[in-house]
């Protein structure tokens, strides 16, 4: 049964409501508010949200393409392949190339082309390439993209080839699939495929040796595995330690993840000749570079242990980043240990300056009407900000704004005026905090450093503007409501 939050999510998205759709998409991604998870479903919402935002008033363009420009990211989280029959398809279609293809590569960039070429060259998807060819050619529009226009099946696969080298090559989420989908790709040898055969159907050990000697990735990953006993078998041999080391060494200048994963158990075993933690915290931390869950909630538990003897400059931020990485992936672990490192407060109605922020809001949005100067819509930003993520006071008024923002969380830091108040991490939780920081960024990013002056004008303008705010806008509440009452 659907939560009342998310029942009152969904009508005001069937109003119209931008960000209500937006919200609504990100629960069928994420299985919020116990919503089933539905990619289908987000994409829809996200193509209403869409229609919802182009159709708004032509006189705030630059808002309207930034907007535009955070729902396409969001776009490019879900799975394209998984949508193929939505009605929305054609929509999440031209939205993934036209990320792809945007002039600066970021996050979502790189999302994109993942999923692009893993819908049209992986092999596992040949029978949704094939339907895909017959919607191409029924297809009555096509994505904008100059890159792609008046290309075919084929060439869309070239382009896509071209997309997996390039994740390849560089250091991102996406590298290590992306190896892996070229290897797929690789012309197949017939004598290691009947190798790799022999021992996926009949088990014989022969076969598994000769497909590793012969260089196959996998081939020497599992038996690797299975010298170390670490494959789940019942073998009652004693584990062959050094033996599987070697092999597991080879799989892992392959650039596989599983292969640094074990080789760092195996350097962690008493048993093992060659033991060695600082070797095997090594293999553990590259295993997390490439994207191993597991390997990445070791590493930033790791740090976390190790936090105190850490110099980066707040303590806990690199090992709630890894942490993080690993919650992202499903590791059930990493929830506690994340609770633990970074503060969350996803409700901004439940924080102590709600009532501010929404003045603060409402007096952004007519600026120019109330003729206001710049140093008090710096103010307007923090007290947003402020209200998002829960500050103090002090933090509302001292936080270097344009360094709050790091990929998982913001990190509060006034030591520089108040040493004695310890820096805090808080996680980014929603769309809305993201944009909150977003539209401070820009705004701190134009101003002049010493605008805002030092702590004593800073509050002295504080007690200003927040008498400003409330007898501006809760008066016109009042006026409002009695009207209407009238």
């Amino acid at each position: 049964m659907a939560s009342r939050e998310f029942l009152k999510i969904l009508s005001s998205a069937r109003l119209g409501d931008v960000l209500a759709q937006q919200k609504l998409a990100q629960a069928y991604m994420t299985g919020s508010f116990k919503t089933p998870i539905q990619p289908t479903n987000a994409l829809i919402w996200l193509e209403k949200s869409y229609f919802s935002i182009s159709n708004q008033g032509l006189e705030e363009k630059d808002l309207i393409q930034q907007q535009i420009s955070n729902l396409l990211e969001q776009v490019a989280s879900i799975p394209l392949v998984e949508t193929f029959n939505s009605p929305a398809f054609s929509f999440g279609w031209g939205s993934f190339w036209e990320v792809a293809e945007k002039a600066v590569q970021d996050a979502s960039s790189l999302a994109a082309k993942w999923q692009l070429a893993n819908f049209l060259i992986n092999p596992a998807y040949q029978e949704t390439q094939s339907q895909l060819v017959d919607w191409l050619g029924k297809a009555t529009t096509t994505p904008s993209i100059e890159k792609i226009a008046g290309l075919d099946f084929a060439g869309l696969q070239k382009l896509a080839k071209e997309y997996l080298q390039e994740l390849s090559e560089i250091d991102s989420p996406f590298t290590s699939p992306a190896k892996e989908l070229l290897i797929k790709l690789q012309p197949k040898n017939e004598a290691l495929s009947s190798l790799w055969g022999a021992w996926l159907e009949e088990k014989k050990e022969d076969a598994l040796l000769q497909a590793a000697e012969l260089g196959l990735t996998i081939a020497k990953l599992t038996l690797g595995l299975r010298l170390a006993q670490l494959d789940g078998s019942d073998t009652k041999s004693n584990a062959a330690l050094k033996k599987a080391a070697y092999w597991l060494e080879l799989a892992a200048k392959d650039g596989d993840r599983d292969a640094w994963y074990a080789l760092g158990e195996i350097y962690r075993r008493p048993q093992f000749s060659g033991y060695n933690a600082t070797e095997s915290d090594r293999c553990f931390d590259r295993a997390a570079d490439l994207g191993h869950a597991e390997a990445q909630l070791r590493k930033g538990a790791n740090l976390w242990r190790k936090r105190e003897k850490s110099e980066e400059k707040v303590r806990g931020l690199q090992a709630s980043y890894w942490v993080w990485q690993a919650h992202q992936q499903g590791v059930a672990e990493a929830k506690d240990l994340l609770s633990k490192i970074l503060e969350s407060c996803p409700d901004p109605k439940a924080n102590e300056w709600f009532e501010l922020a929404q003045y603060a809001e409402r007096a952004i949005n007519h600026h120019a009407e109330h003729k206001l100067d710049e140093d008090w819509l710096l103010l307007f930003h923090r007290i947003i900000i402020a209200n998002q993520f829960n500050f103090s006071k002090a933090e509302l008024l001292l936080c270097e704004v344009g360094q709050l923002q790091h990929e998982h969380c913001v990190a509060v830091d006034i030591r520089w005026e108040l040493p004695k108040i310890l820096p805090r991490l808080i996680q980014i939780d929603t769309i809305q905090q993201r944009r909150t920081l977003l539209a401070a960024g820009k705004a701190f990013a134009g101003a002049e450093l010493d605008i805002e002056g030092n702590l004593r004008q800073r509050r002295y303008r504080f007690d200003r503007v927040t008498n400003w705010l409330t007898g501006t806008f809760s008066k016109k509440s009042k006026n409002q409501t009695d009207a209407e009452l009238a």
